[in-house]
């Protein structure tokens, strides 16, 4: 089990594998992530107690890959179907408790209530933006780096192991 600190400072316990090992050993640094894993992977082929491992990323950065230019068009067609969604959802919820002669009335109501309400809220916070953000990117947080750790007690032995394996790909 694993304990965090919550915001307002009481630990608590989080269920699963615990992310902490008792004085931890490197056993090298990658720059792959797939060569570290590799190196675990070979550890477990080799019946190594691979529990008793973490692979840990450092030196992390943001990648934010631009996707596109942001346009008013854009802005109220993605508006616009978001908020159709919306509507469909609410519609068939609302359906269900229609007659069944209303039912179909209430979904394309709410599907043209959600359009419009998606289209008009869209806009008005493109608007808002002031042309400050005028394109659109998906991003994330990689590590440059890759570091296999284990006890101090099996490093020994890991690195006995990860030295008879041909090819090693390590930086340290």
């Amino acid at each position: 089990m694993s304990t965090v600190t919550s915001p307002v400072g009481a630990p608590r316990t989080l269920p699963g594998p615990t992310l902490d090992l008792d004085y931890p050993r490197s056993l090298g640094v990658f720059e792959q992530y797939a060569d570290a894993q590799a190196a675990v992977d070979f550890l477990s082929d080799e019946e190594f107690p691979v529990e008793h491992v973490l692979i840990v990323g450092t030196d992390l950065k943001q990648v934010e890959r631009v996707t596109g230019r942001l346009t008013t068009g854009r802005v109220a067609i993605g508006g616009a179907l978001s908020g159709i969604w919306l509507g469909l959802f609410v519609g068939l919820v609302f359906a269900l408790f229609a007659g069944p002669r209303d039912a179909l009335v209430t979904v394309i109501g709410s599907i043209l209530f959600g359009a419009v309400f998606g289209l008009v809220w869209g806009l008005i916070g493109y608007a808002l933006t002031r042309g400050r953000r005028d394109f659109t990117s998906v991003s994330q947080v990689v590590a440059t780096r890759y570091e296999v750790l284990t006890e101090h007690k099996h490093a020994e032995r890991a690195r006995e192991l990860l030295d008879s394996r041909p090819g090693t790909t390590t930086l340290t």
